[in-house]
């Protein structure tokens, strides 16, 4: 199956200094710039992220880079590459992961496909979920599980997206970044955007509005998907913890916990 994954971020928040005294001259480097999924361990952080693509049968992947980009393209266009084939799209400018995807339009040609960012290691098992459904849908992780598995903590939840399913596992809602005012259930579902997508999301990126930040966001375009378009997506529950690489402070952790593992992109 095909995957994008969205490499285009800005990685504002990895640019702050908090914990740079902890880094390696190279990851300091990479974190300055924003390159997260280009921070090394021992190998660059992408390089595990398409590995467990590979391991779930993603064989054909689309990297989203900006216009700009120095590093990403030219690492993978002479790495070594076993058992991924790479291509690229180019995001023009940075305006929100809905808008993103729309870049890959052509790598889908109306083919399903997974979408991920590329700076969150997730299980193989997510993947796999993804590949063996029969139509859009998302690995639902609960809160529990992404902090006690992981290495997100209850605040950071918010970030991401809250997720509300019926009895038999149809999303219903999706509500990114809630407002801290917004009561949560003690243990809700969270969508990392991880996500199978079909041809029609293209249409819902292209209609969704931007959100308070300014941004096309997928969440919301997959909202825009379900509340407006009647698209079904499954959520599928997932019971393993996901490696967020969104700042400096993560990096140690996130380095200790993929110490035992072997990247074979």
């Amino acid at each position: 199956m095909k995957a994008v994954v969205l490499a285009r971020g800005r990685g504002t928040r990895m640019r702050r200094q908090d914990g740079a005294s902890a880094l390696t001259p190279e990851q300091n480097a990479m974190a300055d710039r924003g390159l997260k999924s280009m921070i090394p361990f021992r190998r660059p952080f992408l390089d595990y992220v398409l590995s467990a693509l590979a391991d779930a049968g993603c064989r054909d992947i689309c990297l989203v880079v900006g216009p700009d980009d120095d590093v990403i393209r030219p690492y993978y266009e002479t790495a070594p590459l076993a058992r991924v084939r790479v291509t690229f799209a180019v995001q023009q400018e940075a305006r929100g992961t809905a808008d993103a995807v729309l870049a890959t339009e052509g790598f889908a040609a109306g083919e399903p496909f997974l979408v991920l960012n590329a700076d969150n290691y997730y299980p193989v098992s997510a993947y796999r979920a993804l590949v063996a459904l029969d139509g859009p849908g998302l690995p639902a992780f609960h809160q529990s599980t992404l902090v006690g598995e992981g290495n997100i903590d209850p605040e950071r939840v918010r970030a991401f997206a809250i997720v509300t399913v019926d009895a038999d596992g149809i999303v219903r809602d999706i509500v990114e970044k809630p407002d801290p005012a917004m009561p949560l259930d003690p243990d809700p579902l969270v969508s990392m955007n991880v996500w199978r997508f079909d041809s029609r999301i293209f249409e819902a990126c292209r209609q969704v509005a931007p959100s308070p930040r300014g941004e096309l966001e997928l969440p919301n375009a997959v909202r825009h998907a379900v509340r407006t378009m009647g698209h079904r997506f499954r959520a599928v529950p997932v019971n393993e913890g996901v490696l967020d690489l969104s700042r400096r402070s993560d990096i140690p952790d996130v380095e200790r916990r993929l110490a035992n593992v072997e990247p074979n992109p």
